[in-house]
C-alpha cells in the first residue's frame, strides 16, 4: 500500500512538472527564417544573430522581430501594457542560441538588421567591447535615439 502511494505521488509530480507553465527557449515558436516578418518594420527575419521573440504572458501569443530596436519601439508605439511582464528571447550574437533578453549583456556598435547596433550576449565574459549595457539601459538608449542610426553615436563606435 505504501509503495502504491509513493508510486502515485511520483506520477503526480511528473505530471505536474510536465504541465508546468514555465518558459524556456524550448517553448519558443519555431522561426521560419527568411519568411517570417518583423512585427514592427515588416522586414523578413533572416539574421540569426539578432532575432528577437516576444511572448505575451497572458495570451501566449508570439511576436517576432529582426532587431531588438524594433522590439523596444514596437512596445512604445503600441502602448503595450504587458511590456514589463513580457517574455523576451534574443539571439546570443556569439552562439546564435536564444537567451533571456532581460538577463543579457548588450554591446553597441555592430551592424544589425535595422542598424540599431545592439548585440546580446549570455554572459559578460563573452563581451569583447570596452563597455556593455544591461537590458534597461539598452532600452533607454534606443528610446533616446542613442543607436547606430544616429550619426553622432556612429562616430563614437566606428
Amino acid at each position: 500500500m505504501l509503495f502504491q502511494i509513493k508510486k502515485f505521488s511520483l506520477l503526480l509530480l511528473i505530471l505536474f512538472i510536465g504541465c508546468s507553465n514555465s518558459k524556456d527557449s524550448s517553448s519558443m515558436k519555431k522561426i521560419h527564417w527568411d519568411r517570417d516578418m518583423c512585427e514592427y518594420c515588416k522586414m523578413v527575419v533572416s539574421d540569426r544573430s539578432y532575432a528577437v521573440e516576444v511572448i505575451n504572458p497572458k495570451t501566449n501569443r508570439y511576436y517576432l522581430f529582426d532587431d531588438i530596436g524594433c522590439t523596444i519601439l514596437w512596445f512604445k508605439q503600441n502602448n503595450i501594457a504587458w511590456e514589463k511582464d513580457a517574455i523576451i528571447y534574443i539571439s546570443d550574437a556569439k552562439s546564435q542560441k536564444f537567451i533571456n533578453a532581460k538577463e543579457a549583456y548588450y554591446t553597441l556598435g555592430k551592424l544589425t538588421p535595422m542598424d540599431y547596433g545592439f548585440s546580446a550576449y549570455k554572459s559578460k565574459d563573452e563581451v569583447k567591447a570596452k563597455e556593455f549595457f544591461r537590458y534597461d539601459e539598452m532600452r533607454l538608449k534606443i528610446l533616446r535615439g542613442e543607436t547606430m542610426q544616429n550619426p553622432s553615436i556612429r562616430k563614437v563606435y566606428k
